[in-house]
């Protein structure tokens, strides 16, 4: 997501979107320490924008080098691929989606797709962001990857019409290609500023913490599956 337009997402408010604590497994939950990742462990590339590419954090604090680290620490062999580009959006993720999975040294075992912000922060129309989606996750079928949505949700102040059609868009795409579905991936951060950059949009180092422990069992589910097939 591209730093001039990061406020608008400080609107998102919505409906279905609990602002509840999460349980208190999650809030005590520490920071898993890095652990070696295996010679023959299996491949996650996080293919996304700079939710996954670890925007204004050092290295070692995105989500997928959390994500790693917290799988590892936790017996779950994965190697995460940052495979994030901050500004993508749909449509030039789907670009560059065959180069990605061309160039990767090992075909990964799953791929964890997290894209959509960037169009909505932009006002696309959301049947170009479902269509490119789709093309994305049809490509993944194809080259028989397993995928795993991370989704986003529309700020209320881009109208009705617009919330209703983009909001939907992850589940009905992870019902059609029978992936795995993390429904809004910002969840775990939201409305909370000292879990957020400056920006109130992407996650501090703590917040990225707060999203690995909230999404980590739903990836080891997915990999578990992605590796039974």
């Amino acid at each position: 997501m591209r730093a001039p337009v990061l406020v608008a997402l400080s609107l998102i408010a919505l409906a279905g979107c609990s602002r509840e604590k999460a349980p208190d497994a999650l809030e005590t939950r520490p920071a898993a320490a890095a652990a070696p990742v295996p010679a023959d462990a299996p491949v996650i590339l996080a293919f996304g924008d700079s939710l996954y590419a670890g925007y204004q954090l050092e290295a070692g604090q995105s989500y997928p080098a959390r994500l790693e680290a917290a799988l590892n620490a936790a017996g779950i062999k994965a190697r995460v691929v940052n495979a994030g580009v901050s500004g993508d959006t749909t449509a030039a993720a789907r670009q560059r989606l065959a180069f990605t999975l061309d160039n990767q040294p090992q075909k990964p075992a799953l791929v964890l797709v997290g894209l959509g912000g960037n169009d909505m922060l932009r006002g696309l129309p959301p049947e170009q962001t479902r269509a490119n989606l789709d093309a994305i996750l049809a490509e993944l079928k194809r080259r028989n990857i397993p995928a795993m949505l991370t989704g986003m949700l529309a700020a209320p102040n881009l109208g009705p019409e617009y919330v209703t059609a983009f909001n939907p868009i992850w589940p009905a795409l992870a019902k059609k290609y029978e992936a795995a579905l993390v429904p809004f991936f910002l969840q775990p951060i939201f409305g909370q500023p000292g879990l957020q950059l400056p920006d109130h949009i992407h996650p501090n180092a703590q917040g990225v913490d707060k999203i690995v422990a909230a999404t980590e069992p739903a990836v080891a589910q997915a990999l578990a599956k992605a590796l039974r097939k």
